[in-house]
């Protein structure tokens, strides 16, 4: 019986002492962390880039989606009503600038037949003449001096500080004046002399050349409004689209944060979507554990979800900077104090493992590594 009992002992002894050499072995051979978790880089929020009322969402969470897949649509109404007038003023808007292109050409081919009239008029006394030409004069500066008048009352009818009959009114009478010098004109030229008519219709010409300016303006006036309506026209059909949601990817549906018929603002987050492909395992090592670890080092993984079962992984980056550095409160060492403490290095694992294996280990989890020194 003794020597049985001394045999077993000793076999425990030995048993313990392989064991024991077995884990420090281990421990000197491998950086063992249980700092580690699954993580993801491929994790979205998404929302949408204008505002509304959610006509629809069409997942919930745990459902599987594709990529350019319609997740959830706002109510575009309002959007589709604004798209139509923008339509419509562009419509009318071009059909205007048609009828001043019209004017224009028109007024070019009315100025080379009044200058052939006028070429030809019969003269008039130089009394009359010279009368009729300071009866102009007068209206015409009269003529400018109610045109200002009128961009006054203008302003002032657009701010709402007169009555709409005090600018028809003005209006009136530059139209009535502006009348009177157009009749006066062509008395003139009734009465000049050739020599005269000659430069009467140089006037004219010029005048009417002015109002082809002014109609270059309002031209260009009318392009630039289209332009700005069409430039508008298009943003409203950008924010069309923005009405629908879609997945930037494949994966699975991690959080819905919203329901059907909810009034959200920009950018409220919908849907949170994971793409599962997209796994890897992030470690915080401890500096006294750096010792040998480098990129490319293979690692063991194991997790509780699979009953530790062992997964390979390969080191695919080392952060240079601890985990510490960039905290929100940094330690404070200028009073001369200083303890010294463990600083700890994120390390990214990769896995290699096939993907039948990877779709039982989830976002998340909590895992043990190994990484094997070099």
């Amino acid at each position: 019986m003794k020597k049985t009992g001394s045999v077993i002992l000793l076999i425990l002894t030995l048993g313990f002492v392989y064991m024991l050499y077995e884990y420090l072995s281990y421990r000197h051979n491998n950086a063992v962390s249980d700092a580690a978790f699954v993580k993801s880089d491929s994790i979205y929020t998404l929302g949408f880039k204008v505002g509304g009322k959610i006509d629809k969402m069409f997942f919930n969470e745990g459902d599987k989606v594709e990529t350019d897949t319609t997740l959830a649509t706002i109510d575009p109404t309002d959007l589709i009503l604004t798209k139509e007038r923008l339509i419509h003023s562009i419509n009318a808007s071009k059909a205007n600038l048609e009828a001043l292109l019209h004017k224009r050409e028109r007024i070019f081919k009315e100025l080379g037949i009044k200058t052939d009239i006028s070429e030809n008029s019969i003269g008039i006394s130089d009394e009359k003449l010279k009368a009729l030409k300071y009866k102009i004069k007068a209206a015409k500066t009269k003529l400018a001096k109610l045109s200002r008048d009128k961009k006054r009352y203008q302003k002032l009818l657009k701010q709402n500080l007169i009555s709409k009959a005090d600018f028809e009114k003005i209006q009136t009478q530059f139209q009535s004046l502006k009348d009177q010098i157009n009749a006066s004109q062509k008395e003139l030229l009734s009465f000049s002399k050739s020599k005269e008519n000659v430069k009467s219709s140089h006037k004219i010409s010029e005048l009417e050349l002015l109002q082809t300016k002014e109609l270059d303006l309002l031209i260009k006036a009318q392009k630039e409004r289209i332009k700005a309506s069409e430039k508008s026209l298009e943003a409203v059909k950008n924010e069309i689209s923005y009405c629908t949601l879609k997945s930037p990817v494949s994966g699975v549906i991690a959080k819905k944060y919203i329901n059907d018929s909810r009034v959200i603002s920009k950018g409220t987050p919908v849907y949170s979507l994971v793409d599962t492909k997209n796994k890897h395992v992030e470690v915080l090592l401890s500096e006294k554990k750096l010792n040998g670890v480098a990129v490319g080092n293979h690692v063991t993984i194991t997790t509780q979800a699979l009953n530790e079962k062992k997964l390979k992984g390969v080191i695919k980056s080392i952060l240079p900077t601890s985990a510490s550095t960039f905290s929100l409160v940094p330690r404070d060492i200028a009073s001369g104090e200083f303890t010294k403490l463990d600083q700890r290095f994120v390390v990214r694992i990769d896995f290699k493992e096939p993907k039948d294996i990877l779709d039982k280990v989830y976002i998340g989890m909590g895992a043990t590594v190994a990484i094997e020194r070099r």
